[in-house]
């Protein structure tokens, strides 16, 4: 089965920068669009950002401008770099490729991103 295992979170002032790892089990350049999500406590889960097979990128509204999302096929890892963080950032933050995520599986554990003073 496919995994996918995030690293990269921790505890950061607000206007810090944190980058995210997410390592795929399988060869991820067969997966079409990979994604970015979070999950704040209390919250539904909402898509930060994704990429395409070739690169193209979308991203929510609430980080335009302060998140970008990378994808390395050759060594199956997407990333996730987060600059300016704000306190409304803290979350669990996962990845996943779109075709699973719109069928609701292989989520990962994730990992914790805190925005704190």
């Amino acid at each position: 089965q496919v995994q996918f295992v995030e690293s990269g979170g921790g505890l950061v002032q607000p206007g810090g920068s944190l980058r995210l790892s997410c390592a795929a089990s399988g060869m991820i350049s067969r997966l079409y669009s990979m994604g970015w999500y979070r999950q704040a406590s209390g919250k539904q889960r909402e898509l930060v950002a994704a990429i395409t097979r070739d690169g193209t990128t979308n991203y929510a509204d609430s980080v335009k401008g302060r998140f970008t999302i990378s994808r390395d096929n050759p060594k199956n890892t997407v990333y996730l770099e987060m600059n300016s963080l704000k306190p409304e950032d803290t979350a669990v933050y996962y990845c996943n490729a779109d075709f699973f995520a719109q069928r609701g599986g292989y989520w990962g554990q994730g990992t914790q991103v805190t925005v704190s003073s």
